[in-house]
Formats: C-alpha cells, sequence, structure tokens
C-alpha cells in the first residue's frame, strides 16, 4: 500500500485496541518482564488537577527535566521533538523557535492546539505562535502533551491537542536550597549560559531561573539574541500552597526571508534580506493558591502578560503591543458514589487579550484587537468498583467576543464542547480506552479582518474520535492511539481565494476537511544501564469535499518516526542518541509539490564527575541538508524554503550546588 492509499476507516478501529498484545507477542524484548529497571506510575496534570495516568481516556506522554537534560534539548519545542518525534516547523521569527504540529493541523497548527504554563495561557489571538522558545528550559519540571482535543478543560482551539509545561517551582514538590551554573559554547557562535536557584526555609521558598543565548545563526542575517528571568515566591503547609511569579524574556533576530529552489540548492546558507530583523520583549507577572479541605481540592491562579513586537520586513516596519489576562477558579472533589470511586471536576476560566498597533505602513497607528472569553465546565469520572471501569463525561460552554477596529462586524459567539470517554482495564497489564467529543474554533483576529467580501467566517467545529490501548510491565510499555478529527468550516488561508485586493488570498472556511492516524509510543528499559524510546506515526489530513477533495493539506507529513537511546555504560557516564525521520509533505492545496522527507540523528556524551557534568553534543550528526518550512509552489516546484542548519557541535559544562 502506498502513502498516498493509506485510509484508516472507522470499521477498523474496533480491531485497533487487541493491537498491543499482539506486538507485545512478536517484540520478545517488550515481552520480558524480569528485567531490573521499572517504569513507575506517571502523575499527570493535564486534566487540571494531578491524577494518574493510567486510567485516563485519552492520550498523555510526558516528559521529565532529567529526561531534557539528557537528550540536550535547549528549548521546549526541541524537547518535544526530540523525545516524542513530534513534527515541527522552523518559525519564521527566529530565535529557535519551532511550530510544533501534534495531530497533522499543518499551517493551522499554532491555532489548534494550546500551550498552557503554569496555568497561563501563551497562545495570542492573532496569528503568532505561543513562543515556546522563550520558556527557560532549566525552569521546566515535566512536559505534558495531551494527544487529541482538551476542548472540555481548556477551551477553544484545542482540537489538536495540549501542551501543558510545568515549571519545578509550580511542580507542588518541597522545594530544598540548591543552586546550578549552566554554560556552552558550539558550531553558528552559539553562546549558552543558564543560572538556577532554590532559597528554602520551612514552608517559603523562592525559585529564580535566568538564561541568556546569542547565535550568529545558521544563515546569513539570522543572528539572534535572547534572555530571560524568572522568579516565584511560595508559602505551603499541609493543606495550603499559595505563591506568586514573575518573569520577562527578550528576542532579537535577523530575518534572512526565504529562497528559492535555484538559491537553495546554490546555498542554503544565503539570505534573502541583510537588513530585515524582529524583535519581541514579553513579561508576565501571576499570583497562584492551593487548598485541600476534607474532600476537595480548590486551586486558582491570576495571571497578566504583555508583549512588545517590532520588525522590519521587506522594507515595512511592523509592530504592536499586546495586552493579555488570564484567570482560573476549579474545584476537584473525590468520594463515593455507593461503592463506586468518583471524581468531580468543576472550573471557571475568563481570558483577555488586546493588541494594539503601534508602527505599520498599511494599518494606522493605534488600530485595536481583542478578544475576550468566559467559561464554564464540568467532568466527572465514575469507576466502578466490580470492573475497575472508568466513565468519563465532560462538557464546557465558552462565549466568546472578538473584535478589529477595521473590520465591518465583530464575532461574538457562544459555543459548546463535550467528550464522552471510558476506559477498561482488561488484564494487570492492559487497559483499553476510547473517547468521543466536540471541540470548536472561532476565527482569530487576522483572519475574520481579512476575508472574502460579504462572506463572514463560520465557527469550526470538529467531531473528534479516540480509542487506544496501554500496555505496562514492569520496565516496558506501550501505547497505541488511533483517532479521527472530523471538521466542519475549517478556518485557514487560501492563496487562491477572493480577498479584499482581489483573487489573491483569502482567510475562508475550508469543505469539509479530516485528520486521522495510528500513534505508537514504546518505552522500555533494557537493563539498568540502557533505556530505549520510540515514538512513531501514520497520519491523514486531507479535504473530504469540494474542489480539492482527495487532496492532501499542506505541512502535513503522512508518517514520522523517532527512536532514542539513552546508554550509561560505566558510572558518570551517559551516551544519549536519537533519530527522527519525517516523510514528504505537500506545502500547497493542489499537491503539485513536495518537501523531501529527511532523517536527522543527534548523539549527546555526558560525564558526570562529583557535582560537575561536562558533555559534548553533535546535532545533525550526518550533516542533512533539508528544510522544514516551505510555503509556496511554481510550476511544480516547491520554493519560498527555510533552510534547516546543517551539522553542529557544542560542548557544555553544569555544576550543581
Amino acid at each position: 500500500m502506498t502513502t498516498r492509499d493509506f485510509s484508516l476507516r472507522a470499521g477498523a478501529s474496533s480491531r485497533l485496541a487487541v493491537l498491543p498484545l499482539a506486538l507485545a507477542a512478536a517484540f520478545p524484548l517488550l515481552a520480558h518482564s524480569q528485567l531490573s529497571q521499572t517504569l513507575n506510575d506517571v502523575l499527570v496534570t493535564a486534566p487540571r488537577f494531578a491524577e494518574s495516568a493510567a486510567p485516563l481516556p485519552f492520550g498523555v506522554s510526558v516528559i521529565t527535566a532529567k529526561e531534557i537534560q539528557a537528550s540536550g534539548a535547549n528549548s521546549v519545542n526541541e524537547a518535544v521533538m526530540k523525545l516524542l518525534g513530534v513534527a515541527g516547523r522552523l518559525d519564521t521569527s527566529g530565535g529557535n523557535n519551532y511550530t510544533l504540529d501534534l495531530r497533522g493541523f499543518g499551517v493551522t497548527a499554532d491555532s489548534n492546539q494550546l500551550v498552557i504554563v503554569d496555568g497561563l495561557r501563551l497562545n495570542e489571538a492573532d496569528l503568532s505562535s505561543a513562543g515556546l522558545a522563550s520558556i527557560p528550559i532549566e525552569s521546566v519540571d515535566r512536559i505534558e502533551v495531551l494527544r487529541g482535543s482538551g476542548a472540555v478543560l481548556y477551551g477553544e482551539g484545542a482540537t489538536g491537542g495540549v501542551i501543558v509545561v510545568t515549571t519545578k517551582a509550580a511542580s507542588g514538590a518541597q522545594r530544598v536550597n540548591a543552586a546550578q551554573l549552566y554554560g556552552a559554547v558550539g558550531s553558528n557562535g552559539l553562546r549558552d549560559i543558564r543560572a538556577s536557584a532554590v532559597l528554602a526555609s520551612g514552608g517559603f521558598s523562592i525559585d529564580l531561573s535566568a538564561d541568556e543565548r546569542r547565535s550568529d545563526g545558521h544563515r546569513e542575517n539570522f543572528a539572534s539574541n535572547s534572555n530571560g528571568l524568572t522568579a516565584s515566591a511560595q508559602w505551603r503547609n499541609e493543606w495550603l500552597r499559595v505563591g506568586a511569579l514573575a518573569g520577562r524574556n527578550s528576542l532579537d533576530s535577523g530575518l534572512p526571508g526565504p529562497l528559492t529552489a535555484q538559491q537553495y540548492a546554490a546555498d542554503p546558507h544565503q539570505a534573502q534580506s541583510s537588513t530585515d530583523y524582529g524583535s519581541s520583549k514579553k513579561e508576565n507577572a501571576g499570583v497562584f493558591a492551593e487548598a485541600s479541605v476534607g474532600s476537595w481540592q480548590l486551586a486558582a491562579d491570576a495571571n497578566q502578560r504583555s508583549k512588545k513586537n517590532s520588525s522590519m520586513s521587506f522594507g515595512s516596519p511592523y509592530g504592536y503591543d499586546v495586552d493579555a489576562s488570564n484567570y482560573s477558579l476549579r474545584a476537584r472533589h473525590e468520594g463515593k458514589v455507593g461503592a463506586s470511586a468518583n471524581v468531580f471536576v468543576v472550573g471557571y476560566d475568563k481570558d483577555a487579550w488586546a493588541r494594539t498597533i503601534t508602527q505599520s505602513a498599511y494599518t494606522p497607528i493605534g488600530t485595536r484587537a481583542t478578544a475576550d472569553s468566559s467559561a464554564i465546565y464540568l467532568k466527572d469520572d465514575l469507576t466502578y468498583s466490580a470492573t475497575a471501569t472508568r466513565l468519563s463525561v465532560g462538557w464546557r460552554s465558552q462565549d466568546l467576543k472578538k473584535t478589529e477596529a477595521s473590520s465591518a462586524t465583530d464575532l461574538k459567539q457562544r459555543q459548546n464542547a463535550w467528550e464522552l470517554g471510558v476506559s477498561q482495564p482488561v488484564t494487570q497489564e492492559v487497559t483499553l480506552y476510547g473517547r468521543v467529543g466536540r471541540s470548536f474554533r472561532l476565527a482569530n483576529v487576522d483572519e475574520f479582518s481579512f476575508t472574502t467580501p460579504g462572506l463572514p467566517l463560520e465557527a469550526q467545529t470538529s467531531r473528534d474520535l479516540e480509542l487506544g490501548s496501554r500496555w505496562r510491565r514492569a520496565s516496558s510499555q506501550l501505547d497505541l492511539r488511533w483517532y479521527r478529527n472530523e471538521l466542519n468550516n475549517e478556518l485557514g488561508y487560501d492563496p487562491t481565494a477572493l480577498g479584499p485586493y482581489g483573487p489573491y488570498g483569502a482567510n475562508v472556511n475550508f469543505d469539509p476537511t479530516e485528520r486521522q492516524g495510528l500513534e505508537l509510543e514504546a518505552r522500555q528499559a533494557l537493563n539498568p544501564s540502557l533505556d530505549l524510546r520510540l515514538n512513531a506515526a501514520l497520519r491523514q489530513a486531507r479535504f473530504t469535499a469540494g474542489a480539492y477533495a482527495g487532496k492532501n493539506l499542506a505541512l502535513v507529513p503522512t508518517r514520522t518516526f523517532a527512536v532514542r537511546a539513552d546508554w550509561r555504560p560505566a558510572a558518570g557516564h551517559t551516551l544519549d542518541a536519537g533519530l527522527n525521520w519525517v516523510a514528504a509533505q505537500n506545502p500547497d492545496f493542489d499537491n503539485a509539490c513536495s518537501m523531501p522527507s529527511y532523517a536527522t540523528v543527534d548523539l549527546r556524551y555526558a560525564y558526570q564527575i562529583r557535582s560537575a557534568e561536562f558533555a559534548l553534543g553533535i546535532a545533525n550528526l550526518t550533516n542533512e541538508k533539508y528544510y522544514t518550512q516551505a510555503y509556496g509552489c511554481s510550476a511544480g516546484v516547491t520554493t519560498a524554503i527555510y533552510p534547516e542548519a546543517g551539522r553542529s557541535v557544542s560542548a557544555s559544562v553544569r555544576v550543581k550546588f
């Protein structure tokens, strides 16, 4: 069966849940139950309160701070790409930023998945990215990737999934006095310095983290400089934890622009522009509280953030300020319904976002756009004591209002999301689960202000289905998931549509589209010194009706594969290696052009002596020439290409106190 023939229909879905058993029988390493290493049960906070991942009726992948350090990842997006094999696309804003694509949304991935950091929603209400590279990697305790819809718990724009980042200060773990310094130098003029410290006394603690990263970039006019600082203070006792946090981050980067196919072939290091640049400055502050009162857990967050952005692109200046706030109240009750365990969650979210144009050659200075929402959500999980069957039901109602000064009308709607789920342990080692639901998205302020005249954008809705299974045995784990998202009125940009300036493109509601695929995630501790991690995915993202019926959506690879090994051959020595392969993808709706597949290998050796770690890392070991970002197609040739870096080497030292 060819890639283009790949089609996973609903009739086959009932058989997929038993595949882990067949795989275990065929893969003797995974079936071995007497290995000395044991993978612990994982607690996750993606459900908005900490609970075991084992009985959840959806997939969650977890990356720990220890795994991030061993991989040598320098940012959250790099950690997710390296350790989970998630396809990433180079962000044109520079500064080591990438757009992640959890479930095949391609060019609209940023608008269809959410990023949450310590309760703070980082997604913007326009077309700019969340900027995962701005999160200080040394401050991260774990990254949780909720696979599939998170609409009930997190709201609009979560059809593809949710990336939940929890910092060490917010993890809830007891804080102890500690400090560490990190420094690295490497190819392309890399200079990376990080420092963090914890000051703790009794129930009071302060966490500090700072970093600065400079690079000349792998292309001309791609030098960047980023720095950040975060701080938090908290107090806790047996039943209460309260605290405050603040942070800032800045990024300055050259913008080399895209290359034609001929330019890329001749010299991928060259730039289209030697003068374009971008600058972003972000600040945030917030307070939080958690309390345990009897059988209730209570939590509240209030956050405020701001961003000042300016750029020069194609000779045109552009700048804007963003002010956003998030408020969250939630409660969790754990009790009994008869002899069955029951967990009930209720919450309220309120978000406000505003953008003001400060510099533009085409838009009046002071033009404002706003996005406000408020929502309530309920979720109940009942576990029958006799069979351990877990039934889950959730519902969310969200009021949204969006305005843009140059638009004739505002968007004002109420949308609902719901989900029904079930999980069932069939043996001590295997759990099967399924979930069905509805998710939604309204056009953002950039989309609904640039449309076909007289044709307002409708709300995007999706019917979401997921079936999966988990297998755990001593030092082995295997997760297999099948999913389908059937979208109506999907929102996106069509470069051939009639727009405000003629047939040169507009944001539209697409004809019906569909995403579906298989995801395999496996981990194996082969022995006390060697761990393996594997992620593989088959996915299809296509139009199911209309002029493009049967065509693939843009920038969605049909297959991805990643395998990673962590080997500790002797005391103090660690060797971490990974292979990531991404299949070909189309940059256009007609599928007349194709971006080639690519495979990258990275390697990192570290030596630990007392409190110091010395490491040498090599990224793109084979010096693969490839690109992840392109948006043009001309006469069957891919153009508007943003090349990736070739082989690069870095050396680092980390000292803990």
